[in-house]
């Protein structure tokens, strides 16, 4: 992109909860860059969720949806919330986030987990244990239990009821995440660590088998290993310094992430990039958003963590507009704003006074312009 003065577009869509919020300061940052570093960008803002439905009966109305297939690029802020039980569960399932993720076949999820030095307080770990910590967990999207079919509840013949899920996965499936992982990896430490349940799961046990060919027939310059989702998690929390990129299946991902987002102190620090496939020019449709979700309990209250949505357009600079240094620039200046003791609530240590939602886009506002000019 940095080459190209081709505009690109970007849908932005707050969502619901404390997405709209979050987002917002997002949005700020992406203005900034095309302000002060010359990148052509269109801003397209829509609508979605709830309250989207209550208007025009569609969770993603078609506005929005002519939005995001014109995009080169969705800045996404959350999904989910109260209203949401108001609408109807296949509605839900048809036209929610799941929806876009599958139409657009946004099958990589990378979640970048890093330590902050200056958050090494917040943290539940141990300053030592966190030392030396960067990895990203590479999480299949797409298929998985999540969109196996048949799902659903029944009635059985005694009364009881029963709710039933399935996982499925196919070669493709499985290599297509797998490269993902291994081309990444190549930029990295050359490790990946794949994780499963091979010793219960069918699914699994193919996933472990796939990863490994794929591995010793494309990618043998890369230190392959697997392990246990179960020993995953304790290894998260004990030595997470030891990954360098984790490729897991939809489920594992999921929670692993979560888990491992606490390293850095708060869900509210987790940013994250949904890619498909790279079209003939080498571009891949993207979805970017931070992993904290919708939060209810404080939304439209000014006091959510924005930095994982602005982490998220950290990712968006570097993965769609290929601005690495750019994306560089945007890290820089959240370090500065956390060593400068800036906080948000879920990131403030005792007797500091937290920050609003848009004060701490003010803060990393500020730090670009002392940086980057």
């Amino acid at each position: 992109m940095s080459n190209s003065t081709a505009a690109v577009t970007i849908a932005v869509i707050g969502g619901e909860g404390i997405g709209p919020e979050v987002t917002a300061e997002g949005r700020r940052i992406l203005c900034w860059f095309a302000a002060k570093r010359s990148i052509p960008l269109i801003l397209r803002d829509a609508e979605f969720g709830a309250d989207a439905y209550e208007a025009t009966g569609h969770l993603i109305p078609p506005d929005t949806r002519e939005a995001v297939d014109a995009s080169d690029a969705i800045l996404f802020g959350a999904e989910g919330g109260p209203g949401i039980g108001n609408v109807p569960q296949d509605v839900r399932q048809a036209g929610g986030l799941l929806s876009l993720r599958r139409g657009f076949n946004l099958f990589a999820n990378l979640r970048p987990i890093f330590a902050w030095p200056a958050l090494a307080e917040t943290s539940p770990l141990k300053a030592r244990v966190l030392n030396g910590l960067d990895f990203i967990i590479v999480r299949e999207l797409t298929h998985g239990i999540y969109f196996g079919r048949p799902r659903g509840i029944e009635t059985l013949p005694d009364g009881q009821r029963r709710g039933f899920n399935t996982e499925t996965y196919t070669t493709n499936e499985i290599r297509d995440i797998a490269r993902m992982a291994f081309e990444l990896a190549r930029g990295r430490r050359r490790m990946v660590c794949s994780v499963d349940k091979a010793n219960v799961l069918e699914t699994s046990a193919l996933w472990r088998e796939e990863v490994q060919a794929l591995h010793d027939a494309e990618f043998p310059d890369i230190e392959l290993s697997h392990m246990y989702v179960d020993n995953c998690a304790m290894q998260i929390v004990r030595a997470p310094a030891q990954f360098d990129v984790v490729v897991t299946s939809n489920i594992f991902g999921d929670i692993l992430s979560d888990c491992a987002a606490m390293v850095s102190g708060s869900l509210g620090m987790l940013p994250s990039a949904s890619l498909g496939a790279a079209n003939a020019a080498g571009r891949s449709k993207a979805l970017y958003e931070p992993v904290h979700g919708c939060a209810p309990d404080i939304a439209g209250k000014d006091i959510a963590n924005p930095l994982a949505s602005i982490l998220s357009v950290a990712m968006l600079l570097r993965l769609t507009l290929k601005r690495p240094e750019d994306a560089a620039l945007l890290e820089r200046a959240v370090g500065q704003v956390l060593a400068g003791g800036v906080r948000t609530a879920d990131i403030a240590e005792p007797g500091v006074k937290p920050v609003s939602t848009r004060e701490m886009g003010d803060a990393v506002l500020s730090a670009l312009e002392a940086i980057g000019n």
